[in-house]
């Protein structure tokens, strides 16, 4: 059975961790669906990058996905925190101990005020770090605490993406995937 991952965006999400997520789950085999908050499926990233989604995420929101994960950028990662069709998605995700996850500044923006940390160690970009409440793996690039998985940056986005590949498809998968990427010390 084909892994699933949502990948929801929105006005401002940031480049990088949108693409790069959406690249690195799909280059796995993973079927992802990238899904726009707003009632337009075309968004305008972080760094006016237009990014034409799947679907809407009001279209998909009685779905199960494997996995969920979140591209932060600003104010993305507010207007995803501010969506109620994801968080709903997103608290049904974590009560059944499927995956999900995020980075930069939607760990802090997004997750910790819909009480989806709770319980969680995790980290966020720097500038949003003090907004987490367990402060105790704020300096990792990457944290995995059960099913949650957090990440930093646009510069730990690699590494996020091909953690949230491993524990969706496996360590092997990982590795395969990430071989022909080039990454330094490989």
């Amino acid at each position: 059975m084909t892994a699933t991952a949502l990948v929801p965006i929105a006005n401002g999400s940031e480049d990088i961790e949108s693409v790069t997520i959406i690249d690195v789950l799909r280059r796995a085999g993973v079927e992802v669906t990238v899904a726009s908050v707003h009632a337009d499926a075309t968004v305008t990233a972080a760094r006016e990058t237009r990014i034409t989604a799947d679907t809407l995420i009001t279209d998909c929101s009685d779905r199960t996905f494997d996995l969920i994960a979140l591209p932060g950028g600003m104010p993305g990662a507010r207007n995803l925190g501010d969506s109620a069709p994801l968080v709903g998605m997103l608290r049904a995700q974590k009560e059944a101990g499927r995956l999900y996850g995020a980075i930069c500044a939607a760990p802090a923006v997004a997750l910790e005020p819909n009480g989806l940390l709770e319980g969680h160690a995790a980290t966020a970009h720097p500038g949003f770090q003090s907004k987490l409440t367990n402060q105790s793996r704020i300096g990792e690039r990457v944290v995995v605490d059960g099913h949650c998985m957090t990440s930093q940056g646009p510069g730990t986005a690699l590494a996020f993406a091909l953690t949230l590949v491993e524990h969706l498809c496996g360590r092997a998968k990982r590795d395969e995937v990430a071989a022909p990427m080039v990454l330094p010390g490989a």
